[in-house]
């Protein structure tokens, strides 16, 4: 008898646990992600700058959008072209319904040089899903420091030319502003695209 009780009770456990782990596989929250997932390691979405128009602007006017914020400055070399080419075509490969819940938020670390109208020509190039943003430098400083990098200036050379290290990085954040996912530079368009479509499908609660 009580080696059939706890034979009983061995069979019983195996069944929940079998039921946990079907429960687990079907809640479509547990997911794994193409970018580092960074919810709950970053605040959210939080800026007061200036549009391509040289209006104010903060992260409530762009509220309900999946935004992936990226920091860079139109004298880029390679980075910033790469970057922004690629978010761009992965936005584009969205059905339309949730390419309009998408906003790619190029923020210029380069104030002296990257007015409002020089960054409007320059995002205008990638497409007309991407937001140009820039700022003066401690608003720019005290952005950067908030979502922990940095970036920093070279000596000019005789021309005033000088090259501006930023991050490589592309900080998602989901419809509710939400700190989500961060992007490395060696994630493909269509894993991009994955990962965005994915948090432009959510519902917001």
């Amino acid at each position: 008898m009580p080696t059939f009780i706890a034979g009983t009770r061995i069979a019983a456990l195996i069944a929940l646990l079998l039921a946990t782990f079907a429960l687990v596989g079907c809640d479509q929250s547990v997911r794994e992600w193409h970018g580092k997932d960074i919810s709950n390691l970053m605040p959210p979405l939080e800026f007061e700058l200036i549009d391509t128009q040289g209006e104010a602007i903060n992260a409530s006017d762009s509220e309900g959008q999946v935004r992936l914020v990226f920091f860079g400055f139109t004298h880029c070399p390679d980075i910033c072209p790469t970057t922004l080419a690629r978010l761009s075509q992965a936005v584009g490969k969205l059905p339309e319904n949730e390419r309009e819940r998408v906003t790619i938020m190029f923020v210029s670390v380069d104030p002296n040089r990257d007015t409002p109208e020089q960054i409007a020509a320059y995002t205008r190039f990638y497409g007309d899903r991407i937001a140009g943003v820039t700022g003066s430098e401690p608003q720019l400083r005290q952005l950067v420091k908030r979502y922990r990098t940095t970036f920093g200036y070279d000596e000019p050379d005789e021309n005033n030319n000088y090259n501006v290290s930023h991050s490589a990085g592309v900080y998602v954040f989901d419809t509710r502003g939400k700190a989500r996912l961060l992007l490395r530079p060696d994630l493909t368009v269509a894993q991009i695209r994955d990962d965005i479509s994915a948090l432009a499908q959510e519902r917001r609660s």
